[in-house]
């Protein structure tokens, strides 16, 4: 059973900062084990070592490499391929993985030896997200996207101008909170000025898997969109959404925003890439890009990037409000810690404990076992078809 915790510092030089707060390291207290925190972890958000200390008296202050030395090692944002190197076989981890889209870091995880619980995926019989900040993604977005409408489009306070076009694709939590949060933060810039109820806001529409049947229809709605948001989840991460043509179509003081933290990844065969092509992968070091931004270069050679406008992308826009995120995520993230201290790593999803089922689906024993069932019933109905 696991006698240790380690809490590694993300050094991803990305402008990240987050770090599990000082009432989550107390919280850990329940668990009677050794929490290894890395030197200066916290130091960003503003926190002290003595902060953590003073929350736990079995806090032990060990380097970075030391830290994935432990026998469940918790750190937010997935650690690098050197840094999984660094974990021992047989540890756990607890992260933010994606499974689904990181196949490499899949295999590295196997080859390790390393039982993965990745925070993404801890789900509900009904397999919706348990650990996760929909609001706050999509708030960090929507404000950054909306401020720099705000800076460039003269008419933004007009009361003569007609309201502005927000297009939302995906339908799930994440653009539901898009487009309340949008109409929002209108309102709040508008109420500032003194001018709410005198200038029009934004008119959200929302863009579903079967809801435009052709190209034509698509290029429609681009063209009288004002702010268009990639709020999607795709099972093919090969397939663009919108191709860099249809970018074309948008008015062109249009801004894009990405909510997604889906990369491009040349080393995957077919290439992964984002879905609406030829938009910048971006951080929380920079995530504003201008037309002729140097990231375009970054872009795949296999990508067109031909068709631009402003566009704003992160890959962890939860990050823009740290201690509100990180605060969310370890409430969250503890029921499910209870289950691997007081079960070890073998899960069974036929569990009568909610939170049993809950952290099984996490893993990658059961990644893998979906994994195999999709590619045999995609086999199947291609057997199917061949038949008729």
């Amino acid at each position: 059973m696991f006698k240790s915790i380690g809490l590694p510092s993300m050094f991803s030089g990305e402008g990240e900062k987050r770090a599990f707060l000082p009432d989550f390291v107390k919280a850990l207290r329940q668990f009677e084990v050794d929490v290894w925190i890395e030197e200066g972890y916290g130091a960003l958000m503003g926190y002290r070592i003595e902060d953590y200390i003073r929350e736990n008296p079995r806090v032990r202050v060990v380097s970075h490499s030391e830290a994935y030395q432990a026998d469940m090692v918790i750190v937010l944002k997935a650690p690098s391929m050197d840094e999984l190197d660094l974990m021992k076989r047989g540890a756990a981890l607890v992260s933010m993985l994606h499974y689904e889209s990181r196949p490499l870091r899949v295999e590295r995880l196997i080859k390790n030896g390393i039982h993965s619980f990745s925070m993404d995926a801890i789900a509900n019989d009904q397999l919706q997200r348990l650990v996760v900040t929909y609001e706050q993604t999509a708030w960090g977005g929507i404000s950054v996207a909306l401020d720099e409408m705000e800076k460039r489009r003269t008419d933004f306070y007009s009361e003569f101008r007609e309201p502005y076009y927000v297009t939302i694709f995906g339908m799930g939590n994440l653009g539901v909170n898009a487009g309340r949060l949008c109409t929002k933060y209108f309102d709040e810039k508008f109420m500032e000025r003194g001018v709410l109820g005198l200038v029009n806001g934004a008119l959200v529409r929302y863009v579903g898997r079967s809801s435009v049947k052709s190209k034509n229809e698509l290029r429609q709605i681009l063209s009288g969109t004002d702010l268009l948001v990639d709020a999607t989840k795709r099972d093919v991460f090969s397939e663009y959404i919108l191709t860099n043509d249809l970018i074309g179509c948008l008015k062109d003081e249009a801004i894009i925003l990405d909510l997604t933290a889906d990369p491009y990844n040349v080393q995957t065969t077919p290439m992964q890439a984002k879905a609406f092509e030829g938009v910048p992968y971006g951080t929380l070091e920079k995530y504003v890009f201008e037309t002729d931004a140097p990231e375009y270069a970054a872009i795949p050679a296999a990508v067109t990037t031909q068709f631009r406008r402003v566009a704003v992308s992160c890959n962890a826009w939860p990050g823009v409000f740290p201690e509100v995120s990180m605060k969310i995520y370890g409430d969250q993230l503890l029921p499910f810690l209870e289950v691997l201290m007081r079960k070890g790593v073998e899960l069974s999803g036929e569990s009568e404990n909610f939170f049993d089922r809950a952290i099984y689906r996490s893993s990658m024993a059961y990644f893998l076992k979906s994994l195999e069932a999709s590619q045999a019933s995609n086999a199947s109905q291609v057997s199917e078809a061949l038949d008729l």
